[in-house]
């Protein structure tokens, strides 16, 4: 099984506070609290994979107070071409992860059908509260690319070392992806545990598909990483302060 080396890419910063981020009103809803927004990147001497895409420009320009970097320019300069990454997984579609998807014209992308179906399916007319969390113009692009789309229904290897894990909770079809490296297991946790707090204080963050799918999740990524894995959230600027950075300050090394 090949090993690979992992990076995680910041590609925006916004402020926030504590209730934004966690489940029911308590005393401190008030307390700022930061929130991060990355990309992940995995690659071995046969793959580079890439872990959700990022905001397109469009999107992050109609976000408040958002300090915002293009993913694909993010990852160039790091070294890597678009045309360079051969898959891509999506964690979920929702317009923070999936947005630059179609800028990746040789990879093929993994999204767990379950996702697809519910913004698809026969209640898409009915979610029109949710549909602002889709960026509808890439979900029609991954529509349109053919075999490039690979719809996977559960657990599935995306390469030898790279697999995704259906786990639900914050949206229908959220995957967790696990990533073989020389110092164990990664498991790239994105929204299914938004900061190290959701799944540490067993506490979900309160945008969620399922309650009781996000508490499964949080036991699914513990039983991923194992005892001496790790795991990294999907919105937590503490991942730049655990790992070394580039002298950017936005790109970390995992493993």
């Amino acid at each position: 099984m090949s090993e690979f080396e992992v990076h995680a890419l910041c590609y925006a910063r916004r402020d926030g506070v504590r209730g934004d981020h966690f489940l029911g009103h308590t005393p401190d809803s008030a307390e700022p609290h930061a929130t991060a927004y990355y990309v992940w990147l995995a690659r071995s001497p046969e793959h580079t994979v890439l872990v959700d895409a990022g905001m397109r420009p469009e999107r992050a320009a109609r976000v408040p107070g958002l300090d915002y970097t293009d993913p694909v320019r993010l990852l160039a300069c790091f070294g890597v071409e678009a045309r360079g990454v051969d898959h891509v997984v999506l964690t979920h579609l929702h317009y923070d992860h999936a947005g630059t998807a179609s800028a990746f014209t040789r990879a093929v992308h993994t999204v767990q059908q379950s996702e697809v179906d519910y913004w698809t399916g026969p209640w898409a007319q009915r979610i029109t509260r949710e549909r602002w969390l889709l960026d509808e113009g890439e979900l029609r692009r991954l529509e349109a690319a053919g075999e490039r789309l690979r719809l996977v229904d559960g657990d599935a290897e995306v390469v030898p070392g790279v697999s995704v894990h259906l786990v639900g909770g914050h949206t229908a079809g959220t995957q967790v992806v696990r990533i073989a490296t020389a110092a164990g297991p990664v498991v790239v946790a994105s929204d299914a545990s938004h900061f190290y707090e959701n799944l540490e204080a067993d506490h979900p963050a309160p945008l969620l598909h399922s309650t009781t799918g996000v508490y499964g999740g949080f036991d699914r990524i513990r039983e991923l990483a194992g005892p001496t894995g790790i795991f990294l959230p999907g919105h937590d600027p503490r991942v730049l302060e655990r790992y070394p950075t580039d002298p950017s300050g936005r790109i970390a090394r995992i493993a």
